[in-house]
């Protein structure tokens, strides 16, 4: 790439920790209030039904995050060709990763709401549902289905939209529909009296605002007019963004995978234990969505550190990449270390928001806030150093670094560790895999960047 090209793009010369601000503040914003739009309908509902409406939403959860999984999968994948192609100047073919992502993103929440309807009951067993969570379960998801085209769409159109540089709109479709969700959630579910379905409807509403905004702000994309050409669905640029966006789509898989099987455990271990069936299940998914805000915060570093070293990476300006990636670890490593205190020191406050229970389930959620959240302090190393990989095309190694918590680690520790622990050996599979995970992703990335500091010193 020309000097002269480098020059015409912020990215290439604009201060990093500016860039980084820039992308990154709207990214983490955005991912919070993804994260919001579950616990919100948690809260109301956790007032409202209380304990066994907390643990069919947990049952839910699967879903929400498959709906995350094909989103980033596009979203992430083809920002991250959008703005590698940008920074080798081949401007004409960045379009079409765009424009392909745009329709497979709507396509696959249509798909994957047909898949729910049809399957609903079987599903909702088969995602770790007790017979007395199940008809809430069912109520519930039946109607948040039919937003999962505008939730995927928003979700990762937000990355499309944040390519090509407008952060901020891309924050504000997903703030829009989570503050219709959180203004009609009490109204529905209070005012109306209408429960788990006043919890569905506003979620469903709310996307759907936020998932037209993002298509009225493709037809007005900045770099250049999206045409029908760009949108018509071509397997070479598809399947080049694909591969990009593997690497977030399997973390994500592989967190749908572990939900799944943690949900089957809790509630088999659980009526082994004095606890019960629906007490783990209640507040481990009140847990796990709670850390998730804190594990947001990171995933949202990294989205905004996406555009600035793919572009770089792209334009062989290494020290800008690695000056990116020392800026982002630092931020997260800090946001980790406050979540942990918060974990170890408010666990009952933090879940005593979510509504009463009784005593065993409060003791419950002490201890697995206490054991299972132990290394939260180094959980940002593997989200970022697997999506740094894919911005710098690289997606074999972020796809092996973002399956190294959830699948090769704490899936089979889930499954041994409760053999000989019973429901305490669910709690301490989340420590070991969160260490191994971060050791394994800070060699790498250590390694990687070793290598570009050998090639800007040749240089």
């Amino acid at each position: 790439m020309s000097n002269k090209e480098i020059q015409n793009n912020p990215l290439g010369t604009a201060p990093v920790g500016r860039l980084l601000r820039q992308f990154a503040v709207p990214s983490i914003i955005a991912m919070i209030v993804g994260a919001l739009y579950n616990i919100v309908d948690q809260f109301f509902i956790g007032q409202s039904i209380g304990e066994l409406g907390n643990a069919a939403t947990n049952v839910a959860f699967p879903l929400s995050t498959s709906c995350t999984a094909i989103a980033l999968l596009l979203g992430v994948g083809a920002a991250s060709a959008f703005n590698l192609s940008m920074g080798r100047g081949e401007k004409d073919k960045a379009l079409y990763y765009i424009g392909n992502a745009a329709t497979l993103l709507f396509a696959g929440g249509l798909f994957l709401c047909l898949i729910t309807q049809l399957f609903l009951e079987p599903m909702l067993v088969f995602f770790g549902s007790p017979d007395n969570v199940l008809p809430l379960a069912k109520e519930y998801v039946r109607i948040v289905s039919i937003g999962f085209p505008f939730l995927i769409l928003t979700t990762g159109g937000a990355h499309l939209v944040r390519a090509d540089g407008s952060p901020k709109f891309s924050m504000a479709c997903n703030l829009t529909g989570a503050i219709i969700n959180t203004i009609l959630d009490p109204l529905f579910i209070f005012g109306l009296d209408m429960g788990m379905t006043g919890a569905a409807l506003a979620t469903i509403l709310g996307q759907v605002v936020s998932g037209l905004m993002v298509v009225w702000y493709l037809g007005h994309y900045k770099t250049a007019k999206l045409t029908k050409g760009h949108l018509l669905p071509k397997w070479n640029f598809a399947g080049y963004a694909m591969s990009l966006g593997l690497a977030q789509c399997f973390n994500q898989i592989a967190m749908m995978i572990v939900q799944i099987v943690m949900n089957n455990s809790l509630t088999y271990y659980g009526a082994m234990s004095i606890y019960g069936e629906s007490i783990p299940l209640a507040a481990s998914g009140i847990i796990n969505k709670v850390s998730f805000i804190f594990f947001s915060v990171c995933i949202g570093i990294s989205h905004g550190m996406q555009p600035i070293s793919s572009f770089n990476y792209g334009a062989k300006q290494y020290h800008r990449v690695k000056e990116v990636v020392r800026l982002s670890l630092m931020v997260g490593t800090a946001i980790c270390t406050l979540a942990f205190i918060l974990f170890q020191v408010f666990p009952r406050q933090i879940i005593g928001l979510f509504g009463d229970g009784s005593e065993m389930y409060f003791a419950f959620a002490e201890r697995y806030f206490h054991i299972y959240l132990f290394f939260t302090f180094i959980n940002n190393i593997q989200p970022m150093s697997s999506n740094f990989f894919t911005s710098i095309g690289k997606p074999k190694k972020g796809v092996f670094l973002s399956l190294t918590r959830q699948i090769i680690f704490l899936l089979p520790l889930i499954i041994v560790f409760p053999l000989f622990m019973g429901i305490d050996g669910i709690m301490y599979a989340g420590p070991i895999a969160d260490l191994l995970a971060a050791v394994i992703s800070g060699w790498m990335l250590w390694k990687e960047l070793r290598k570009m500091s050998d090639n800007c010193n040749q240089g």
